[in-house]
Formats: C-alpha cells, sequence, structure tokens
C-alpha cells in the first residue's frame, strides 16, 4: 500500500490577521486548520445561517474549494527557485475589492514584484518586510503582465493552455487594481500564504486528479492541463539531475501499474529526456522537495515519516529504479543509507 500523499511533508504554519488579533493557520497531515478556532465547525455553521464570518474561516474554506483546483497548477510553484512577489497594497485591493480576508504580511525574498503605479506589471528587485511572496515564472524571463506570464507557463511546447487562470482583464473599476472574481481572489490569497503552504496545496490538487485521488474519474478531460503540470515540473528537475536544457524533456501522464519510465537519447547535438510519470508523483514526490536528491530523480515513494522517507530513485536514465532512505536536514532532503 502507498503511503498517503502527504506523508512526505512536515507541518507549516503562518499567521493571519483576525479581527484585532493575529490568528494562526496550521497545517499537518493534509488537513489546514484555524488553530485559535477551537469551535471552526460551529463557526461555519453560524457563519452559513448568515452570522458573521471570520477571515481565518474563510481561508479554511477557500483551501478547501481549490484543493482539486487545476488553476492551482497553472500559476503555483513549478521549483524552489519560481519566485514572484505581490506587493501588500495589491493584494490589500484585491481583497478589499472581493471582500475578503486581510492577510498579515510577514514572510519575504529577493524576487520579483508584481505591481506597479498602474498595478499590472512585474519588475526584478529587493523585497520590503511587508510583501508577500508566491511562485511565478523564472526570474531570468523578461518583464511581462502577470497574466499572460501565468498563460506561458501553462503552454508547455504548445501542447496546452490552461486558458483564463486569474481572470484579469486588463481594465480597472478602481484604481490601481484588477477585475476580478471571487474565486480567483480566494486563490490568490491562498498562493499569498507563502511558499510552504503554495506547494502544498499544489500537492493536494495534484492527489484530488491522481490515481488516487477524488477526480481520478474524471482525469481524461483534464489530460492537457495534467500533462503541462507534469512537464512544467519535472523540466526544472530534469535540467538540474542531468544538466540539459529544461526544453529538451517531453512528459507524458502513465497511467498504468508502476512508477513509469524514462529515457534519455540524442537528438542531434543535445540530449533529449523522454519520461512517463503518474500525476501522482507531483504530489507525493516533487511538492516534498523530493525530485532530485544527492544526484538521483527519485519516482516513488515507498513509505514515509517526516522526516525520513523510503524511496526509488534513479542514477542514470535507463538504469533500474534503486531503493534509497533519504532524511531532511533543515530543509534539504540527502540519502542516509541504501
Amino acid at each position: 500500500m502507498n503511503p498517503p500523499w502527504w506523508a512526505a511533508f512536515g507541518p507549516a504554519e503562518t499567521k493571519l490577521r483576525c479581527g484585532d488579533a493575529e490568528h494562526r493557520l496550521r497545517w499537518a497531515a493534509g488537513t489546514l486548520q484555524a488553530v485559535d478556532h477551537p469551535d471552526a465547525e460551529g463557526e461555519l455553521v453560524l457563519g452559513a445561517l448568515g452570522g458573521d464570518t471570520n477571515p481565518c474561516l474563510d481561508v479554511v474554506a477557500a483551501w478547501g474549494k481549490h484543493s482539486d483546483d487545476l488553476d492551482v497548477l497553472a500559476v503555483g510553484p513549478r521549483s524552489a527557485s519560481d519566485l514572484l512577489t505581490i506587493r501588500s497594497s495589491v493584494l490589500d485591493e484585491i481583497t478589499a475589492a472581493s471582500g475578503g480576508a486581510g492577510l498579515v504580511h510577514g514572510w519575504a525574498s529577493p524576487a520579483r514584484q508584481l505591481g506597479s503605479s498602474g498595478g499590472r506589471s512585474i519588475r526584478q528587485g529587493s523585497v520590503a518586510s511587508s510583501s508577500v511572496t508566491f511562485y511565478a515564472g523564472h526570474a531570468s524571463r523578461r518583464p511581462q503582465p502577470a497574466r499572460a506570464m501565468a498563460l506561458r507557463r501553462a503552454r508547455i511546447r504548445g501542447r496546452a493552455s490552461y486558458g483564463r487562470v486569474f481572470g484579469w482583464h486588463g481594465r480597472a473599476p478602481w484604481r490601481g487594481g484588477w477585475e476580478v472574481d471571487e474565486g480567483r481572489a480566494e486563490l490568490i490569497r491562498l498562493l499569498a500564504l507563502g511558499p510552504p503552504f503554495q506547494f502544498r496545496l499544489s500537492a493536494a490538487v495534484a492527489h484530488a486528479w491522481s490515481a488516487d485521488g477524488a477526480n481520478a474519474g474524471r482525469s481524461e478531460r483534464a489530460r492537457p492541463a495534467l500533462t503541462a503540470a507534469l512537464a512544467g515540473r519535472l523540466a526544472p528537475a530534469a535540467a538540474d539531475w542531468l544538466h540539459i536544457d529544461p526544453d529538451e524533456v517531453d512528459v507524458n501522464v502513465h497511467d498504468s501499474a508502476g512508477w513509469g519510465e524514462l529515457a534519455l537519447a540524442k537528438t542531434g547535438e543535445a540530449d533529449r529526456l523522454t519520461a512517463r510519470l503518474p500525476v501522482g508523483w507531483l504530489a507525493s514526490v516533487w511538492a516534498p522537495g523530493l525530485a532530485v536528491v544527492d544526484g538521483h530523480l527519485v519516482v516513488s515513494v515507498l513509505d514515509a515519516t517526516w522526516p525520513t522517507a523510503r524511496v526509488l530513485a534513479i542514477r542514470t536514465p535507463g538504469s533500474e529504479p534503486e531503493e534509497l532512505t533519504i532524511g531532511n536536514d533543515k530543509g534539504r532532503w540527502s540519502i542516509t543509507s541504501r
């Protein structure tokens, strides 16, 4: 029996402004909880009956709503270095326009920023401590509008596009903002929780569309989006593993039993990797950061209890997978035994 998709993840926690206080949101074992709301279920029932809602439970409810939303895979992280920043002022405008929760803006890192005088440009630069960061395109790409970037990232070698992602239309009914519906505003607020939550939400979505997930019976209609999601994440991992151009990676969904297949061949002067992997690889391997460990591409998780995991990994394309035990120390996975 395979371990649960979340087994290689540790817990994650952040804070949210809720009324006059800062409350904790905690993710563990595949579930997001509002720690400072012990009777969350009762509060949700009262809210459904017309009572007051609160930001913490609004975010928890949005998490559940978007846990199978393919837009998360369209605009979410592709690698640990895929950073973009939403300025806190932009996030506040989106929040105010949609009537949603206000976030505590405390996580920051050198990255690209979303938001300018017109509210729609992306630029490189240092991130102020009041910014919230989430993942988008490679930092080496030239600046371009956010919606165009999201569409470009969802389009892998011309095979698929997710279409409209955030629903930004370029004309704003208020100064410096975007036209954005509540569903897209919810997604922006979830991504603004920070990188640990972005990866966990991406994993939840990938699991929902995997062979063991709730949407397995509908996965064929989502095949283009799932193929694009796999390709967009395996390509940078393979580039790191084999030191090849990410454009020289062809990926398809593996539907049969087993972990899939990999083959490396020469195309002209370039090495080209052809791969078939199950959608579940995104949830159990890629999202918790196991894709490449000490020069091995991890293809399957056999067992895991944070911060250790037993995995199948390949040293070179064409070789048989070997069983390894790996451990996480200060955010980095490494081989501990063979």
